[in-house]
């Protein structure tokens, strides 16, 4: 088998976290089932309660996960940092928030990307297949701060 065939072989898991069905739509919409060639693809799994979130990252197999830190009753900054605080092999975190004000709040939760609302679809594309590359590739994740 070929590198190239290899690389086409591999499936990534995006978690994908929100208590607003839109949310999770323009993430997968944005983010897409193939964000970059050397990549493979990506399959989503949604998940709109945080004990339901804990629990699919807790049993393995996510690969990235993306949080909406305006979700309701609980917000992802608050997965993130417990993700990060709980778990010892956490996938990144990627956290979605509404003001710049709140970079800060999304930095203390360890989340390893920080993006704004409204979702910039090559910024989510660059950052969620940097993120992803390695995870894959097992490095340290190197923290993105919202611009």
């Amino acid at each position: 088998m070929t590198a190239q065939a290899g690389t086409s072989a591999r499936t990534h898991t995006v978690l994908v976290y929100s208590d607003d069905p839109a949310i999770r739509d323009s993430v997968r919409t944005a983010l897409g089932r193939r964000p970059a060639k050397d990549l493979g693809r990506v399959e989503y799994v949604e998940v709109a309660k945080g004990d339901e979130l804990i629990r699919l990252v807790d049993a393995g197999g996510v690969d990235l996960v993306v949080l909406d830190g305006e979700a309701w009753p609980t917000g992802g900054m608050g997965l993130a940092k417990q993700m990060k605080d709980e778990l010892s092999d956490c996938p990144p975190t990627l956290v979605l928030i509404a003001r710049q004000d709140d970079t800060w709040l999304a930095k203390w939760s360890l989340a390893d990307g920080v993006m704004r609302h409204p979702i910039d679809a090559p910024e989510l594309v660059a950052t969620a297949t940097e993120l992803l590359r390695q995870r894959e590739a097992r490095l340290p994740v190197r923290r993105h701060g919202a611009g």
